[in-house]
């Protein structure tokens, strides 16, 4: 009976291990480059370093980890939508042998969409009151960062779910702004102010999701159009979506390039970001010259994490004054 017992033990735990993955895997905590975002709110406000604060460090630590449940809710809501109205089977099906369906559980079979949901609302929740908590134990409570924070977290749950915001249109503009108040909220509390800098920093940032969303959604595009959900690539032809993409990335240059030429960011900026510049060009050239949807949108992550990188450094310099 005893070593009945003992050896139930390692089952039990690999059963428990193995579910839990299960429910990383729906909250997507692989795909981090959301979460980077303190990283700028942190560098922007770091400096200098003899005033920054350990409540203002707290408070950045528990708005990212609210931030992390606030987004494993929209995700799960996100794929619970997907799930039902099956453009999830299309996307992630046997047809489909670029998507591994183990990243999708409700298509895999491995949890139910009533096991979904309760992740999804308790994650929410816990979202809500670490959000509520970082504001209250912060040294300033701007109102714009409050109600940034408040309509993000309304239109999150909201965005394939409930009012399925992202089946109206609107997805590409909510990814870059979803970017930006991850951004902007958390330097508001600690500070209490803003830049005309930090903004350009926060657009960029959301420029992050945006750019390897697109490339997602060319790829989806056959699901999306079958259910509905009115992407641009969903909505024009496939050149129209290519010259969007190449739009959307010349803009993403002309932002820091302007921001750089009319003194909002300093005059190297421009020059620091060319990295991620060539990186992103890169990234077109495979998913519209070759035709590699699926390895421009991997290029796509590599992108965003040397941006966040790069935009570290320019607040380091600007921070510390090395740089004029």
């Amino acid at each position: 009976m005893t070593d009945s017992i003992a050896a139930g033990r390692p089952a039990s735990a690999a059963r428990s291990g193995s579910r839990l993955r299960v429910y990383a895997r729906l909250g997507k905590l692989d795909v981090y480059d959301y979460y980077l975002g303190i990283f700028l709110a942190l560098s922007a406000s770091l400096f200098p370093v003899g005033d920054f604060t350990a409540r203002q460090a707290m408070v950045l630590a528990v708005f990212l980890a609210g931030q992390i449940a606030v987004l494993m809710a929209m995700v799960a809501l996100d794929d619970v939508t997907g799930f039902r109205d099956g453009s999830d089977l299309a996307n992630y099906g046997p047809d489909n042998p670029l998507r591994s369906k183990a990243r999708k559980p409700l298509v895999a079979g491995t949890l139910t969409v009533s096991q979904a949901l309760r992740f999804a609302w308790t994650s929410a929740a816990a979202g809500a009151v670490l959000w509520a908590g970082a504001a209250a134990l912060a040294p300033h409570r701007p109102l714009w960062a409050l109600v940034a924070a408040g309509t993000l977290f309304a239109v999150s749950l909201q965005y394939s779910y409930g009012l399925k915001i992202s089946y109206h249109g609107f997805q590409e503009a909510f990814l870059v702004a979803l970017g930006a108040v991850l951004v902007v909220v958390p330097y508001g509390l600690v500070t209490g102010s803003w830049s005309g800098f930090l903004m350009v920093q926060a657009v960029l940032f959301g420029f992050g999701p945006l750019m390897f969303g697109v490339y997602s959604n060319t790829n989806d595009v056959a699901g999306d159009r079958a259910v509905g959900r009115p992407t641009v690539a969903a909505l024009v032809s496939e050149r129209g979506n290519a010259v969007f993409i190449g739009a959307l990335s010349v803009t993403e240059f002309l932002i820091g390039a302007l921001a750089s030429a009319t003194g909002v960011a300093p005059w190297w900026f421009v020059l620091l970001m060319l990295p991620a510049t060539a990186l992103r060009a890169r990234q077109y050239l495979t998913g519209f010259v070759r035709g590699d949807v699926m390895t421009a949108r991997r290029t796509g992550f590599a992108v965003h994490r040397l941006s966040v990188v790069l935009m570290t450094v320019a607040d380091v310099l600007v921070g510390t004054g090395a740089a004029g």
